[in-house]
């Protein structure tokens, strides 16, 4: 049991002076934008648990100095999620079974949000309540570009 997030993001040295007078651990999620930000909160000892999500990190390789760093220190880890489609789902789900996890993910099947997903196979829960590691090339699932091109709202060129 943990408080999430419980004062302002960015405020790490609140969050140092709260987690002085508690008891309950504090989690820190959107206070950790990268590692910078993650050892500037070991330095004040604003954390006891992190919410990692890539996409707020700046994605993969980011994490994953993330996670070393938070193993290095013994530093309980969850993956939580947003709303992502089945494209970021896979990301995430990858990234939750990187060792270093220590605490359960946040991450939820596709139909919890969507009616239809953008992925094969779209994200469903198992019987124990888990979510399959996709085990296909890049991130395990086929994109389904007939439905990609149906949902995009608008589309930005970048060279």
């Amino acid at each position: 049991i943990y408080l999430e997030q419980p004062l302002r993001p960015y405020d790490l040295v609140e969050h140092a002076r709260l987690r002085d007078r508690l008891r309950t651990p504090i989690c820190l999620d959107e206070s950790v934008e990268g590692t910078d930000d993650l050892q500037a909160a070991f330095a004040l000892g604003s954390l006891d648990v992190l919410n990692l999500k890539s996409g707020r990190v700046g994605g993969p390789t980011e994490a994953l100095r993330m996670i070393a760093a938070c193993r290095e220190r013994g530093l309980p880890l969850w993956c939580g999620g947003m709303l992502e489609t089945g494209i970021g789902r896979a990301a995430n789900v990858a990234l939750a079974a990187v060792p270093g996890f220590t605490l359960a993910a946040d991450l939820s099947a596709s139909s919890r949000y969507y009616a239809e997903d953008l992925v094969e196979p779209a994200f469903a829960l198992g019987p124990d309540s888990t979510l399959a590691v996709p085990q296909g090339p890049g991130l395990g699932v086929e994109v389904l570009t007939d439905r990609l091109e149906r949902w995009t709202t608008s589309h930005v060129e970048v060279r």
